[in-house]
């Protein structure tokens, strides 16, 4: 099939469309864009429905990415009306018509005409040459403004009213006045072309800052304008660890050869292998117990790892919950039962807000868990170790470490105060496989991730 003789700005516009799709974390491969645009060749362009179920079927590969696809489509194929004047200029043509110099100039007479459709298609024209798809930032709308309107002629444009503003002419000036009003008309459109660029590729950037510097934020300083988004991103990590962790629940090593099963595969071909059988090993799903110290000083930092522990419900086989301060309950089924939010608040005005008692928290957990402690379970805990000079029950310690398949303790204090005042986190380190700072939502995916990646064949 021959490609239409407009293919050139056609292609120019799917591919700013799989940009703005890109920008809108939809992934395109370029072999996937490559089948958009044959289905398109075969579809044509002149059916709206049509188009947009091509381009669907090609480039959006799962439920989410359908309804971002449907978002992009409808913000890039949907043009609003030109809203500079749209009547021509019928006093001047009374006049004699516009001036030569008016005459020569495309966007003076497309202003004067009112012809909307050819300054929609010049905006468009410009705003591609003046590269508006890699906006990115929000300080660069009035700079991009400009680039496009500069791009149609605007300089020629205020250069042509400056003149004629000098010749006094009453019929002159009369011109330059219509100009000017269609001027600014024309700065306006502009503006909203550019808001509509924003929307289309530089919204998922800001939004990707955003979550940069909340990452990196203390867990334990949030301000409370900030929690609502500090939650969607802790959902958001978990997503993304869900989806990496949980694709496969085996995996064939082909650097290992099964050969009692390839022989007796051959066997039904005389014995020649035409079946090679590799080794597979099962991917297990982590057990893990949260053991979260709720006291005032790391209460935030114990709501954000149990949000994202329970965010993370399709690669957790078992996840069982406690939390603490003078001392130690079971609240997997307040997690389970309650909206995640009103749970943790629940948790946190229930046992939460006391003097920490670590040892008398060890002893709770054992009175209630030992039994269910073996070589697949991850104890990971969650606390600063002050324990206010009470007994550190590190004999406790020591026997969680022996049953367990690994003790990961995560401190929101930096670790030179480790072992300071009534800190006992330098003597509960010696019984933990992994003792680390984690004071922010990075570093908590980090460790969350190494945790899920211990479970994978090696």
């Amino acid at each position: 099939m021959a490609a239409p003789a407009h293919s050139a700005p056609v292609q120019a516009t799917i591919e700013e469309f799989i940009k703005a799709l890109r920008a809108s974390e939809v992934r395109v491969s370029p072999a996937e864009a490559i089948d958009a645009h044959r289905a398109l060749m075969e579809v044509g362009y002149g059916d709206r429905t049509l188009v947009r179920d091509a381009l669907c079927i090609t480039l959006a590969k799962s439920e989410e990415e359908v309804w971002r696809f449907d978002e992009v489509f409808d913000a890039f194929f949907t043009r609003d009306a030109f809203r500079p004047e749209t009547k021509s200029d019928e006093a001047g043509e009374a006049a004699g018509g516009e001036p030569q110099s008016a005459a020569e100039l495309p966007l003076a007479e497309m202003l004067l005409a009112g012809d909307t459709i050819g300054l929609n298609q010049m905006m468009e024209a410009a705003a591609r040459r003046a590269r508006s798809t890699d906006v990115r930032l929000n300080t660069q709308r009035n700079l991009l403004s400009r680039r496009i309107l500069d791009e149609m002629g605007l300089r020629e444009l205020e250069e042509l009213i400056q003149r004629l503003r000098e010749m006094g002419l009453p019929r002159d000036q009369g011109l330059a006045d219509r100009l000017a009003e269609r001027r600014e008309a024309l700065f306006e459109e502009a503006s909203r072309f550019v808001d509509r660029q924003m929307m289309l590729y530089a919204s998922e950037t800001g939004r990707r800052m955003r979550e940069t510097l909340l990452g990196q934020q203390k867990l334990t300083g949030v301000e409370p304008e900030d929690m609502r988004q500090m939650e969607a991103l802790v959902k958001r990590m978990a997503k993304r660890l869900a989806t990496r962790y949980s694709r496969k629940r085996h995996r064939a090593d082909k650097g290992k050869l099964d050969v009692r099963k390839t022989i007796r595969k051959s066997m039904a071909h005389g014995g020649v292998p035409f079946e090679i059988v590799w080794k597979t090993e099962t991917i297990e799903k982590p057990k893990i117990v949260a053991i979260c110290d709720v006291s005032r000083s790391v209460a935030a930092a114990a709501q954000f790892m149990l949000l994202f522990l329970y965010s993370l419900n399709e690669v957790i086989e078992k996840l069982e919950a406690f939390a603490f301060s003078d001392r130690l309950i079971r609240v997997g089924d307040i997690l389970e039962n309650e909206e995640l939010d009103a749970a943790i608040a629940s948790i946190i005005k229930k046992i939460g807000m006391r003097p920490t008692d670590y040892g008398r928290a060890l002893v709770d957990f054992t009175e209630l868990h030992r039994a269910d402690l073996d070589r697949h379970t991850t104890v990971i805990v969650l606390g600063d170790g002050r324990s206010n000079y009470s007994n550190p029950r590190l004999d406790i310690m020591r026997e969680i470490s022996h049953r367990a398949r690994a003790v990961i303790w995560l401190n929101p204090e930096p670790e030179t105060y480790w072992g300071q005042g009534d800190s006992r986190m330098d003597q509960y380190r010696r019984f933990c496989n992994v003792a680390k700072v984690c004071n922010t939502l990075n570093q908590l995916e980090r460790i969350i991730e190494d945790v899920l990646r211990t479970y994978m064949p090696r």
